[in-house]
């Protein structure tokens, strides 16, 4: 990359910054929910109908085990303190499914960041950016994935039982990620920024 074109990327990143962080401080309430969260990323073996299929089974287990996992967690600490813990269990939990299953092929589990566009999970949506992920590949990991948010349990069972999202994310965090038509363009000007500035950060 040329240096005037980096410069010019700087200057756009810095008006997008302006814009971003001067409407009611939206862009550090995006960055509170992506410290404050734990994303589910599940990547198949491959797109045929069996391997999707399991990939859904996997989750379903692990999405179990999570439920038990994150009794008592209160913090996004809490929560990757528990999973580093438990990260031999859930493979095993995993790799138990494949093999019930007739699947020979491994499964490999870690806790890391990752960067996601802007997505919406029934009635939640997150901001794009870097979330720490708890990430799961079957095999050879070359088909469809699957996500979700892990911690605050959004789509763990604990979530349908009324789980405290404001308690962990704040009011204002709790707020911004219900999927509202007025945040749509703010999501997407989060959206562009943060692509831009992984696309410097990784030059």
């Amino acid at each position: 990359m040329k240096k005037s074109h980096k410069a010019e990327i700087s200057v756009a990143l810095g008006l997008i910054a302006a814009i971003i962080f001067s409407i009611a401080g939206f862009g550090k309430e995006c960055t509170d929910v992506r410290e404050n969260v734990v994303r589910l990323h599940i990547l198949a073996d491959s797109d045929c109908d069996a391997d999707q299929n399991v990939k859904l089974l996997v989750r379903d287990a692990l999405l179990e085990s999570g439920a038990q996992i994150f009794s008592g967690a209160a913090t996004t600490d809490d929560a990757r303190d528990m999973l580093e813990s438990e990260k031999d269990e859930l493979i095993a939990v995993a790799q138990n499914v494949l093999n019930e299953n007739g699947f020979d092929y491994g499964v490999t589990i870690n806790l890391e960041k990752e960067y996601f566009t802007t997505r919406t999970y029934d009635t939640y949506t997150l901001p794009a950016g870097e979330y720490l992920a708890l990430k799961v590949i079957l095999g050879s990991g070359k088909g469809h994935n699957w996500w979700c948010v892990m911690f605050p349990p959004l789509c763990l069972p604990a979530a349908s039982d009324g789980a405290d999202i404001d308690a962990i994310l704040g009011e204002d965090g709790a707020k911004l990620i219900q999927s509202n038509p007025r945040y749509e363009m703010r999501f997407k000007i989060v959206e562009v920024y943060e692509r831009i500035k992984k696309a410097i950060i990784n030059y």
